[in-house]
């Protein structure tokens, strides 16, 4: 009856052992495409903030260039 036991524990743990390890490899995975998505929204909205502050930048420019040339006359 032992022997019986000890090989029921021991398939039991493995059968544990083999479903946590998927569980864990499918959530790692899940991780990855969840991480991979929100660094491509977070570079977009990088590249939309950098453009609209370059066109800021550009406007501004333009903006005091007259100011400049009527102090230097």
């Amino acid at each position: 009856m032992g022997y019986v036991l000890r090989v029921r524990l021991a398939s039991f743990f493995t059968g544990a052992a083999l479903a946590s390890a998927g569980g864990l490899y499918f959530l790692q995975k899940d991780y990855k495409t969840a991480h991979h998505a929100i660094s491509q929204q977070v570079n977009s909205l990088y590249e939309s903030l950098e453009g609209r502050v370059s066109a800021l930048e550009k406007l501004k420019n333009e903006a005091e260039a007259p100011k400049q040339v009527e102090a230097a006359e």
